[in-house]
């Protein structure tokens, strides 16, 4: 079966992997949040949130790196900012045609950039060093509404069967188009309306497989809740570490609104 490797490093035996769930979400949500309501061009405060993504990375034995190689996946959706530099008044620095790139309008974009590649390096360090079951069970005592938890549950569950769904269909697909070695098989619309196919056929049977296991742990007493056998508690390692990350995190605020 198609995987990928979060379960694994979540299974680490570090400091920052042993921290209870529910902080570690409190973390990031802080650390996410801080990163957005910081002012423009607060260039310090930027350094320091990326040098400590960087410095979670490490104590998580994860490579200082880690989070910073996977994250440039999501800069090509902070993009839908491109337009500020040329729509927000200010001072012009070039021109090009008819429009005029303002420096006021390129500071709010870079900050927007680097705001949003921060997070997400957070999020990919959150989701890195936490089971996948203890970040669902960290939400539900946190008061996420339990039919959001849910969905993130099953869905993360079955998205492998429905990548597995995905292999068979293309595999099927492969030994009965005929296809040569670097040939693709057919023409441009006879690939269109196959793949058409393939896609309505994999809807289909996600719907009915989804009728079937819901049925199946209706049948077994299924309430809604995924329990936990052994939760954690809370020790005065994990506070500290939080009264650690939140003094922090005022101290960057605190470079970014008065200094």
């Amino acid at each position: 079966m198609l995987h990928f490797h979060f379960a694994e490093q979540g299974r680490g035996h570090s400091l920052i992997h042993n921290l209870d769930p529910r902080i570690k979400i409190i973390g990031a949500v802080l650390f996410i949040a801080a990163s957005t309501i910081l002012p423009s061009g607060s260039w310090p405060s930027y350094a320091l949130l990326f040098i400590a993504t960087l410095a979670v990375a490490r104590y998580a034995q994860l490579g200082t790196l880690f989070a910073f190689k996977r994250s440039f996946v999501a800069l090509p959706f902070a993009l839908a900012a491109i337009t500020l530099p040329f729509t927000v008044p200010g001072q012009p620095i070039a021109q090009w045609g008819g429009l005029t790139l303002s420096a006021e309008g390129a500071i709010r974009f870079i900050s927007i950039i680097v705001k949003s590649w921060v997070s997400v390096q957070m999020a990919i360090l959150l989701t890195a060093v936490t089971p996948f079951h203890d970040l669902l069970w960290a939400m539900r005592e946190l008061r996420v509404p339990r039919p959001l938890v849910s969905i993130v549950g099953f869905m993360y569950r079955y998205l492998f069967v429905l990548a597995d769904e995905s292999t068979r269909l293309m595999r099927a697909r492969a030994a009965r188009a005929g296809q040569g070695a670097g040939k693709s098989g057919g023409s441009v619309l006879w690939r269109g309306r196959v793949a058409g196919g393939m896609v309505g056929n994999l809807m289909l049977r996600a719907f009915e497989r989804s009728e079937r296991i819901y049925d199946a742990m209706a049948s077994r007493g299924f309430s809604g809740d995924l329990l936990s056998i052994s939760p954690p508690i809370i020790i005065d390692r994990d506070r500290n570490a939080l009264v650690g990350w939140v003094t922090f995190i005022a101290m960057t605020l605190l470079i970014a609104f008065v200094f």
